[in-house]
């Protein structure tokens, strides 16, 4: 039988495990497709480097808040 404390540790675990999954999609297909695009234009990789930056820094904002929540449990 479980008791509290392993119960709020599992769901320590399971909130960062699962909030992370998400950000980590998101910005390895961020940097996949942006390296695509330089790939197929080299001259655009100024125009796609700062919005390419601003996603992967959003994306990643959402992982942040899966951690904030985990360290609150």
């Amino acid at each position: 039988m479980l008791d509290a404390q392993v119960a709020k540790e599992f769901a320590k675990a399971f909130a960062i495990g699962v909030g992370s999954i998400g950000p980590a999609l998101g910005v390895g297909l961020i940097g996949s497709r942006a390296m695509e695009a330089i790939g197929r234009n080299p001259e655009s990789a100024n125009t796609l480097f700062v919005p390419m930056l601003l996603g992967m820094a959003f994306a990643e904002a959402i992982a942040i808040y899966a951690l904030v929540v985990t360290f609150i449990l």
